[in-house]
């Protein structure tokens, strides 16, 4: 083999044992690139791979961590009124409203009666007399001046019919000393038993003159209601023995003045002072709500 191909002015080097081409420059006659190479790693670092199908390597993300799951919030259980069913909510709502409205008519009714005289009390004092009169009547005298210094007891006596066909009559019944009795050791005493003797002989007084004559429209409210009282009293005491029926009654009063502490100078009468009412004669509707609410008590 000759050291210069005919075809070519150029030098060839020697083959490789294995036949493959020299290494170096190309033989096209182009000055190898003198400039240093940028494609070279640095010592001691491993060459990237590369993918020699002209793309880039697949960039490997890191796991998505999935959210844990969220624990449900318990539904609260309904209470009250909530709980009960339809039906039972709206009755509840309604009797609270029912309720609400009362209460407010009621206090509405106590500011008129208790305020000074305006154009509503004008034009409606009777109704509201009719409202407050004489369960809710309000008593101011506690923050008086000179607050009451009398004791009063409302006493009572009665005709009555007995189971033999007489008639007969009873001695004085202390209707404020029964009431005083029941509520003497009595941590929680009824408003019944504090007052409501009293307020109806106070009603009584308010609406009579000294000559026991009606002086208004509320004279024969009054008269009636206390002797309702007297008459479910004396039922309630048996009067006359079982069996008696009541057919008149007669009330009276016994005023004592409160004594003043020793160390005062001030001087008071000790005697009683009585006001006898006349006689009353009793429905017979009167001993029936009488003995009907005592029979309901029992």
């Amino acid at each position: 083999m000759d050291a210069y191909d005919e075809g070519s002015n150029a030098r060839h080097r020697p083959d490789a044992p294995d036949g493959s081409p020299p290494e170096g420059p190309a033989s096209t006659g182009s000055a190898p690139d003198s400039s240093p190479s940028t494609d070279r790693e640095p010592p001691g670092q491993e060459p990237a791979a590369q993918d020699f199908s002209g793309h880039e390597p697949p960039v490997q993300e890191p796991p998505v961590q999935e959210p844990a799951p969220e624990t449900p919030t318990p539904t609260p259980t309904p209470t009250g009124i909530a709980a009960l069913p339809l039906r039972y909510q709206i009755a509840a709502a309604l009797a609270l409203a029912v309720v609400a409205v009362t209460a407010c008519v009621h206090l509405g009714m106590v500011f008129l009666h208790v305020a000074p005289s305006n154009t509503v009390t004008k034009q409606h004092g009777r109704a509201i007399d009719e409202w407050i009169y004489p369960e809710f009547e309000q008593n101011w005298k506690l923050f008086a001046p000179n607050p009451l210094q009398q004791n009063i007891d409302v006493q009572v006596r009665a005709q009555v019919r007995t189971a033999d066909d007489g008639i007969s009559e009873t001695g004085w019944y202390d209707l404020s000393a029964l009431d005083g009795a029941a509520i003497d050791g009595n941590l929680l005493p009824s408003h019944t038993q504090q007052n409501e003797l009293r307020r109806a002989w106070d009603f009584y007084i308010g609406t009579h003159d000294n000559e026991n004559r009606p002086a208004g429209l509320r004279g024969d409210l009054s008269e009636r209601y206390l002797r309702r009282i007297v008459v479910l009293r004396l039922e309630r005491e048996r009067a006359g023995g079982g069996g008696a029926v009541v057919e008149r009654v007669q009330v009276r009063s016994r005023t004592t003045d409160v004594q003043p502490p020793k160390w005062s100078e001030e001087q008071v009468s000790d005697k009683p002072v009585l006001r006898e009412l006349p006689w009353w004669t009793v429905p017979e509707e009167d001993v029936t709500n009488a003995r009907t609410t005592e029979a309901s008590a029992r």
